[in-house]
């Protein structure tokens, strides 16, 4: 059995609660990517969490969760099943660590160059 390890997909958010929109955002990103990671037999959405950033109380965010078999078929599919999706792929961060372990996440994917900071 290969080595499994978390996957999330972040998204900035400009309140502690969300917008509707964040809300609906967030049902259909776990919604698509639950599905997405099921047919390539890759995975699966764990949860998600929704609120003010650990590491900076003054920033927001929506993170979804995923445990996914194989760390690279996993980051290529939530990207394109979001970009095909439209669900805003433009403003995502998706991160990976070992699952199981203790560490912290290693940003992978940045919607724009120059972006290297990740954290919950």
């Amino acid at each position: 059995m290969s080595e499994q390890f978390w996957l999330v997909v972040q998204y900035p958010l400009k309140s502690e609660k969300g917008s509707q929109r964040d809300h609906w955002l967030r049902e259909k990103v776990m919604e698509y990517l639950e599905i997405s990671l099921a047919d390539a037999d890759l995975g699966y959405v764990d949860g998600f969490d929704m609120g003010k950033s650990t590491s900076d109380p003054k920033k927001y965010a929506l993170n979804v969760f995923c445990v996914v078999k194989e760390e690279e078929r996993g980051i290529s599919l939530a990207k394109r099943v979001l970009r095909e999706s439209r669900l805003d792929h433009t403003r995502i961060k998706i991160a990976t660590m070992p699952y199981g372990k203790e560490e912290t996440y290693t940003l992978k994917y940045a919607y724009k160059k120059g972006v290297t900071d990740f954290s919950l």
